[in-house]
């Protein structure tokens, strides 16, 4: 049994949520502070030279290769190479990145992921630094490191041998991100040798501070295709990786490479012949080199398959990035990772809409008890070790409801350390063993479904060393309400469908009021649109009108005020929350806009219903010159056919004499 004692906060370690290290208070990597140093060049007129990673062989590392080329090796700046250099030219894609000598595709395929998902992307590179104003030769990188965000300072001096990029290079000869970010992500590792061969998945919590799911593609989930589908819509990032020694990189006759890591860009459901296929985009971070297998760029395959959705599908180039069957997909690759902030992979398959994840994170020592030759992992040492204890409170026998993950730390400039065994018990409140987990991994991740009740879990290590480490516990609340703590994702608010972020809503809603307790039209147009614009796809469709806004606001203004109140606003986010997944699960060729046919599916989604002559009248309403419409006008859309249908509902019950059907009531007032 548990001490009378104990609780569901540890008894010991601390809790890390807003420490030092959140993306707003950021831990400077080596102390290094990216503006001081950058203001103290520009005063003096010189070019940052980094003394904790310098242009020397160190930085390298000793056994990346033959001593004789180490010393070969040139460091040079990009106003050397460039006449006209940019960090970032046209956006920020993964077609800009080419990888180098260097055999970091695991950390590329995880970058290239990164680059589809703005709000993560934004976190990781910081837009305050350039080639052309106050440029001084330094710039700086974010990243996630055992539970807090670093930012990693560097200076511009490439490793080049023989001429040629050591490390990856841009696609555009003038761009120079991708370089420069790989050049940070080695300095926080130790040296470019450490990004020689790394765990794709470790790449993918670096730079989201994420938790991440592994499937093997050799014992699939029998519902492989659903959960794809589902991560791709919530906006998770995924990549995969093939068998074989990545030392080697044996390319294939069919295109794919052993050894290799890939991106994972894309997931569709595609009418084909007399029925549906499933079809999965996977990128090179090669940056060439393609599938040839059926839905390759020039299979046979697409001729079978609608204009519209090829032309919004297919890219024939060779540029790394192809199709390829979900069946072809579980044959040539091996794993499957997937992260996201929360574990949203998790609820793919989940009825309700209303669940939050909650975070409790923990950082201890776990040292060796009593040497027990009996027990394998040393569970004697649980007497003196940390044990933290979570309370579940609903539970729905189809989908886990918990996930935890146990990241063993180590200390700065010794990344290259080996990693131990690591685990954890998860035990009841009678002491009894659920389950076990032990890997030689930096980081052990488990999901489960458990019933109500509270539950313990002891990190361990198989060898007699003590370790620091990362404990994190997510719990899905099913019932979510009001007061509960959920995690709300570090970039767009309502990133994550089938999160109801409270918390969040509430600090947008008061920001935006400015210390008033009500917003009027002008303030939820700002509020609007700077949430649209943290995101690439909702932000297709344009921003927010004012007038736009007004109508949005009449509508759920219950006080006649032409204010919002925060629990009026409430029931907008949620309504928009809704109307975003709605809208992402609908838009099957990921364009940011939804056609006729798409927009009627949308409808019937939410519940609502609709006709042929409404559904004319709707796209000429609310649709563009080609007949579509984004994600602006279709909330603006759903919102009035929403109250309008019930404004409807409400009159016939109520006794009201009606000459009219419901559909000739929704034609009237959607059109005017």
């Amino acid at each position: 049994m548990l001490a009378p004692s104990s609780s569901v906060t540890p008894e010991r370690g601390w809790q890390t949520s807003g420490a030092t290290g959140s993306p707003q208070n950021l831990r400077k990597f080596n102390g290094q502070d990216f503006r001081e140093l950058r203001a103290s060049c520009l005063s003096q007129g010189l070019l940052f030279e980094d003394a904790t990673f310098p242009a020397h062989v160190s930085s390298i590392g000793a056994s990346l290769l033959p001593e004789e080329k180490l010393w070969q090796i040139q460091w040079k700046r990009p106003t050397e190479l460039q006449r006209n250099p940019h960090l970032i030219t046209d956006g920020v894609s993964r077609f800009d990145i080419m990888q180098g000598e260097i055999g970091d595709c695991w950390m590329l395929a995880a970058l290239g992921s990164l680059t589809l998902r703005k709000q993560f992307l934004e976190n990781v590179l910081p837009k305050d630094q350039g080639f052309q104003d106050d440029y001084a030769g330094i710039f700086h990188f974010r990243f996630w490191q055992y539970g807090e965000w670093v930012d990693v300072v560097i200076d511009d001096r490439l490793p080049f041998l023989n001429g040629r990029y050591l490390s990856v290079h841009p696609r555009t000869s003038n761009e120079f991100w991708p370089s420069l970010l790989e050049k940070a992500y080695a300095k926080l590792q130790g040296s470019y040798q450490n990004l020689n061969g790394g765990y794709l998945s470790d790449a993918l919590v670096d730079l989201t501070g994420g938790v991440q799911v592994q499937f093997s593609l050799k014992d699939p989930p029998p519902d492989l295709e659903e959960i794809l589908r589902a991560a791709d819509t919530s906006r998770c990032l995924m990549g995969c990786g093939t068998s074989g020694q990545s030392t080697r990189n044996i390319e294939l006759r069919n295109g794919i490479v052993q050894g290799h890591a890939y991106t994972v860009t894309g997931a569709a459901k595609i009418p084909y012949k007399n029925g549906w296929k499933h079809i999965i985009r996977i990128w090179n971070p090669w940056g060439h080199g393609e599938w040839k297998g059926p839905w390759s760029d020039n299979s046979p395959q697409w001729d079978r398959v609608e204009p519209k959705y090829r032309e919004a599908l297919l890219r024939n180039k060779d540029d790394g990035e192809f199709w390829m069957s979900c069946k072809d997909f579980q044959e040539q690759f091996s794993w499957l990772y997937i992260c996201n902030s929360t574990p949203t992979f998790l609820d793919f398959g989940d009825e309700h809409g209303t669940a939050a994840w909650s975070l409790n994170s923990y950082t201890n020592l776990w040292s060796p008890g009593l040497p027990s030759r009996r027990s394998r992992y040393s569970r004697g040492a649980a007497s003196t070790n940390p044990q933290y204890f979570f309370r579940v409170l609903d539970h729905n026998p189809k989908t886990c409801n918990v996930a935890i993950s146990l990241m063993q730390k180590h200390a700065e400039h010794m990344q290259d350390e080996k990693n131990l065994r690591i685990g954890f018990f998860i035990t009841t409140e009678n002491s009894r063993v659920l389950k076990q987990t032990f890997l030689k991994a930096r980081d052990v991740t488990s999901y489960l479904i458990l019933s109500p009740g509270t539950y313990a879990v002891v990190p361990a290590a198989a060898e007699d060393q003590e370790f620091q480490f990362l404990l994190r516990i997510f719990i899905k609340n099913q019932d979510y309400h009001e007061n509960s703590s959920s995690l709300t994702s570090p970039g767009l608010p309502m990133d994550v469908p089938r999160q109801n972020q409270g918390s969040s809503y509430k600090a947008l809603f008061l920001r935006h009021a400015k210390q008033g307790s009500t917003i009027d039209a002008s303030q939820l147009q700002q509020l609007l649109n700077e949430v649209i614009s943290q995101d690439e796809m909702t932000s297709l469709g344009g921003r927010f009108s004012f007038d736009s806004c007004r109508g949005i606001l009449a509508l759920m203004d219950l006080n006649s005020n032409g204010r919002l109140t925060l629990q009026e606003f409430g029931s907008l986010w949620r309504s928009l929350t809704k109307y975003r997944e709605i809208f992402f699960k609908e838009d099957r060729n990921r364009s940011g806009f939804l056609d006729v046919a798409e927009l009627e599916n949308a409808i019937q989604a939410a519940g609502l219903s609709t006709d042929v002559q409404l559904l004319r009248l709707l796209m000429l309403r609310y649709g563009d010159g080609a007949g579509r419409v984004g994600f602006r006008d279709f909330v603006c859309c759903m919102l009035r056919l929403d109250t309008m249908s019930h404004a409807f509902q409400n009159l016939a019950e109520g006794g009201s004499q009606i000459s009219m059907t419901a559909m000739e009531w929704l034609t009237l007032v959607m059109y005017t």
